[in-house]
């Protein structure tokens, strides 16, 4: 169950992303809220999952799969820009997060 909620988390983790970049600097409520309460549920998430993960490496995997999912969010979405230089280093995120994943020993 770890595993599920670290990956929940981090699910949260990128609508809050997205939902900082549509509060325009605070002033949309709408988003706001959602970047404040889904900020909260990824960290609860996180907490859950830190009952029998190991800190470091559920951390590292909580930020790799929120930064991975944000900056495709954000060539999809908002049209950032995608460099062969931005694919290889987010390849070698993806490779330290799946690596992560399989020596895991616990959960």
């Amino acid at each position: 169950m770890a595993w599920t909620w670290l990956f929940l988390a981090a699910a949260l983790e990128i609508v809050m992303g997205i939902s900082l970049k549509l509060t325009a600097g605070w002033t949309r409520p709408g988003a706001s809220v959602i970047a404040v309460v889904s900020g909260l549920g990824s960290i609860y998430l996180l907490a859950l999952a830190l009952r029998s993960l190991p800190v470091g490496m559920a951390y590292a995997m909580w930020t790799g799969v929120g930064t991975m999912g944000l900056v495709l969010t954000g060539m999809l979405v908002f049209q950032d820009e995608m460099s062969w230089a931005r694919a290889f280093f987010m390849g070698l995120i993806f490779i330290g997060v799946i690596g992560l994943r399989v020596t895991d020993t616990a959960g």
